[in-house]
């Protein structure tokens, strides 16, 4: 299997060719979506009252990979769980991984100029799911009675994301 490549390579928002999932085949630029690895986008108990509020802000426009999001679910999951118990916390993930990333697999070595087609058919193959996310725009939110561990879970999972951000109280 391929090595997967640095999020770096994936994670300015460039204007990019249009990668259109549609649930009529026909209307699908692209034939194959890569699995989700985002499990779950909700956790804890929803219809409870809670002190504190908390939302992890994105402080620049970003491209973030399912996979750095299912990373930082785990974590403040795991934190959240272990700190206050499974149903005292409820935990919330606000963006969703629509966009389609592609790459245009070059071979090199001997006999690659038979394999590879250059740029001359360049749209690339699905290898991903990214979300696009604006500046100031909601990430992740928990909702908790104990402050220091919501502003600590939340912390946790910017260290898993790609881009500046901020945790503020809601």
């Amino acid at each position: 299997m391929a090595k997967l490549r640095k999020g770096t390579a994936y994670r300015r928002l460039d204007a990019r060719p249009y990668t259109r999932k549609s649930k009529y085949r026909k209307l699908n630029f692209i034939r194959a979506t890569p699995n989700n690895k985002v499990v779950k986008y909700s956790h804890g108990k929803v219809n409870s009252k809670y002190k504190y509020s908390f939302q992890l802000v994105s402080k620049e426009a970003v491209q973030i990979r399912h996979n750095a999001l299912e990373s930082a679910r785990q974590t403040t999951n795991r934190y959240l769980e272990d700190q206050l118990g499974r149903l005292m916390f409820f935990f919330n993930i606000r963006i969703y991984p629509h966009h389609v990333l592609r790459e245009n697999p070059i071979a090199s070595g001997a006999g690659a100029d038979r394999l590879s087609t250059g740029m001359k058919f360049s749209f690339g193959k699905p290898i991903g799911l990214a979300a696009r996310v604006k500046k100031g725009q909601i990430l992740m939110e928990v909702k908790v009675n104990n402050e220091e561990v919501g502003r600590n879970a939340l912390k946790r999972a910017a260290y898993k994301l790609p881009c500046k951000s901020s945790v503020i109280e809601a």
